[in-house]
């Protein structure tokens, strides 16, 4: 007998058996499968395929994750305390894989597992609302529903934001896109200096009063556009549009200590607020004030 031939007889008579593997998490089954179903389509159980692995592990990956929460403040200003996540610790599963794989028994195991902890947690939190570095005030018809709702869901997003030092500020990425589906109403917008329809009126007010507020705490703005048409929430040049497949506002924190932003609405009023840490080390900008009556065509816009 060759000694090729020896070495396949000896390879597949320790091949595993197909006994199952069992993957648990938070005690509750996630998928139970077969080696078999993991054969090489060439090397057959000699060898594991290694795409369908990666489905696996990616399918897995997806099941058990869960985003870390920031600590934030309540509408009373009290701190609600931050959350850890959880992520697929990928080596230790595929170790756990291999091991089953080129085994000979039955397993049910959990999953293994990586704690995710919070950007921001409460201690965090607590230091940098000590100190109010700008503000700035806004004012819209709260008549017009689909516009005032537009505004105070674009509001939320903003709302205990933390940027860090040196950190980028993206509009855009903290808000997210305006569709139907995330919550936002058609209400009147400007496009190329005309009045239409669109959904998400009334985003750019928030990014206007957005850019007022951190313009007087002394942030480094590096992206900002007009409108192209006068608006009349803000005075002139004072305004920040944007459009998810266009213009953006954007700003760093160019500040040695974090900032917290706090954005709310009530009654036709919409604020946003800048916070630091007592160890701030800043000057703040003159800021012209926003008109404080509500002029007619102040729910004109994007």
């Amino acid at each position: 007998m060759s000694s090729a031939l020896l070495s396949i007889i000896l390879l597949f008579s320790f091949m595993p058996s197909e006994e199952t593997l069992t993957l648990t998490h938070d005690g509750e089954t996630l998928i139970t499968i077969h080696r078999t179903e993991f054969a090489d389509g060439i090397l057959g159980r000699a060898a594991v395929d290694e795409d369908k692995y990666a489905e696996l592990e990616d399918t897995i990956a997806t099941q058990v994750y869960m985003d870390p929460v920031n600590a934030k403040l309540d509408e009373f200003g009290q701190i609600i305390p931050e959350e850890t996540g959880i992520t697929l610790d990928r080596r230790a599963f595929r170790e756990l894989f291999f091991e089953y794989f080129y085994g000979s028994e039955r397993v049910s195991t959990d999953v293994p597992t990586f704690t995710l902890f919070a950007k921001v947690d409460k201690e965090l939190l607590k230091e940098i609302r000590a100190v109010q570095m700008g503000a700035y005030v806004t004012y819209f018809n709260s008549h017009n529903k689909e516009r005032a709702h537009n505004i105070t869901l674009a509001a939320e997003a903003i709302n205990n934001y933390v940027v860090f030092p040196n950190e980028r500020f993206s509009f855009n990425k903290a808000v997210g896109k305006r569709t139907p589906e995330r919550g936002y109403l058609p209400a009147p917008v400007i496009v190329r200096g005309e009045l239409t329809e669109g959904i998400g009126g009334g985003i750019c007010q928030v990014s206007s009063t957005l850019f007022n507020a951190v313009d007087k705490a002394g942030m480094n703005i590096i992206e900002r556009y007009t409108h192209s048409k006068r608006v009349t929430y803000v005075p002139p040049g004072r305004d920040a549009t944007v459009s998810w497949y266009g213009p953006d506002f954007a700003f760093t924190n160019r500040h040695n200590q974090p900032i917290l932003i706090l954005a709310k609405t009530y009654h036709g009023t919409l604020l946003v607020k800048v916070f630091s840490s007592e160890e701030i080390d800043y000057t703040p900008r003159d800021v012209p004030r926003a008109p404080n009556k509500l002029p007619p065509e102040v729910d004109v816009d994007e």
